[in-house]
């Protein structure tokens, strides 16, 4: 999809912007678990120039242009984990076999929280689980009804490891030849969609989580202060070996209060 984009085929592409991390690796810090302190630092930490810069970036060097402010856009609309077993805090994470995608900042994230990380295929969750090859999974909340990990897994924790969006993605050389009226009308009905899109999404998960818990599902919001005490060293030994953006920290901290 992003080679047609590229090309042209395709103009306008919706998904996570972390796909973008092929031209810009810095950009898969946008989602660092437990560091950000709400959704509205995240939106903050992203309207910033440093992540600014990392689009221009990617605008240079593959053409793709990230039009709206993404973060408007609400996915998930949050993080849970699936465990086959009760998961009331961080304790509780010690030794359990996680099922990850293969990002190895997330990984090394959950390995540091006391989980024994397994990567694995989205699709192979819900046979691994019931295999017992993995105990638990992180996922969107929308995703776990449609994949009915509910059904091996019964217990769903909160833990909001991170704010998700959904970068509208184009193709730079269409994007800007149009004119800016017609640019001014795209731009004003992505926030039109936007602040629709958000509630619809939260009732969806509302309704999805109370057809779950019908069927005996648990459902707990986790206190996550320990895992963002842990992270913090973990951002930090991280920052000590020079492995995180230049300046990255310092944007995150910058961004924690509205100005």
């Amino acid at each position: 999809m992003l080679e047609q984009l590229q090309l042209g085929t395709i103009h306008i592409y919706p998904e996570g912007g972390s796909y973008l991390q092929k031209w810009v690796p810095e950009i898969r810090f946008m989602s660092a678990p437990f560091l950000f302190e709400s959704r509205e630092h995240w939106a903050r930490f992203m309207a910033s120039d440093l992540v600014r810069g990392w689009l221009r970036r990617i605008e240079d060097e593959a053409g793709i242009a990230v039009i709206g402010d993404q973060t408007k856009m609400v996915r998930g609309p949050y993080r849970v984990m699936v465990s086959k077993r009760p998961v009331n805090g961080l304790e509780d994470i010690k030794g359990l076999k996680l099922r990850m995608h293969p990002d190895e900042l997330a990984a090394a994230a959950w390995r540091h929280l006391g989980a024994e990380v397994r990567t694995l295929a989205w699709t192979e969750v819900y046979e691994s689980i019931g295999r017992g090859i993995v105990e638990a999974v992180n996922s969107p909340i929308a995703l776990v009804e449609p994949m009915r990990f509910y059904e091996v897994a019964p217990h769903i924790i909160r833990h909001d490891e991170y704010p998700q969006g959904i970068a509208f993605m184009t193709n730079a050389r269409v994007w800007n030849g149009l004119d800016d009226e017609t640019r001014a009308q795209i731009l004003a009905a992505y926030d039109e969609v936007a602040a629709e899109f958000g509630p619809k999404t939260e009732a969806l998960a509302a309704e999805s989580l109370a057809r779950m818990k019908a069927l005996g599902v648990t459902y707990t919001e986790i206190d996550t202060g320990p895992f963002v005490a842990r992270m913090a060293e973990f951002y930090a030994e991280l920052d000590r070996r020079g492995e995180l953006p230049a300046g990255f920290l310092a944007t995150v901290n910058a961004t924690r209060a509205a100005r």
